[in-house]
């Protein structure tokens, strides 16, 4: 596994973040020390410290700036197609987020420490704000309890196998399967209106 993250053509991390992505893949989470970071990208402890007043938003920022490049750019610009079913739409989506957490574990791993470090309700929020439109577009039509219902036990399900997967009782690959057949379960009757 590299440590280079995926990223579309053209765009490039903050090189400041993009040393913390780097220890973060590569030496994980308690690795990143702010003198380890300011040495690598060859700055200073103030300039840090002007920019991320602690390490945890640090980290943060990094973990956001790799999401937003990684994850979530292929959110914004999906649309179900013609006849798709929720169950189809649905794990296309999800095939979107986790996917590039299959590819780079340690990510998710220090996605998971930081959310619940202070500031960590930052990247959820993000998160949300990133798919929850791509979610609701797929159950446009659908019935509206079903729309009600769903999100809060997908969302919880995904949560509870991501801290499984954080613990190290299940594999990473484990996550999307185990979502591919809750979704199917709920979701096999499911039609729109």
């Amino acid at each position: 596994m590299s440590g280079e993250p995926d990223r579309p053509v053209g765009r490039t991390l903050d090189p400041l973040l993009a040393v913390v992505v780097e220890i973060l893949e590569t030496e994980g989470y308690d690795a990143v020390q702010l003198r380890e970071v300011a040495r690598r990208a060859r700055t200073s402890l103030a300039t840090i410290y002007k920019r991320y007043p602690t390490r945890d938003a640090l980290i943060s920022a990094a973990l956001e700036s790799w999401m937003e490049q990684n994850r979530y750019a292929g959110l914004a610009t999906q649309t179900p197609t013609p006849g798709e079913s929720i169950y189809d739409g649905l794990m296309r989506v999800f095939r979107t987020i986790f996917e590039p957490w299959e590819r780079h574990p340690d990510m998710l791993r220090a996605y998971y420490r930081a959310r619940s470090a202070p500031g960590g309700q930052r990247l959820v929020s993000r998160g949300l704000d990133a798919v929850l439109p791509a979610t609701m577009a797929v159950l446009e039509g659908a019935d509206a309890d079903l729309i009600e219902d769903l999100p809060p036990i997908v969302s919880n399900l995904a949560y509870g196998l991501v801290a499984r997967f954080s613990a190290g009782e299940i594999p990473i690959t484990d996550i999307l399967p185990t979502l591919d057949r809750a979704l199917f379960r709920l979701t096999v009757n499911a039609g729109r209106g």
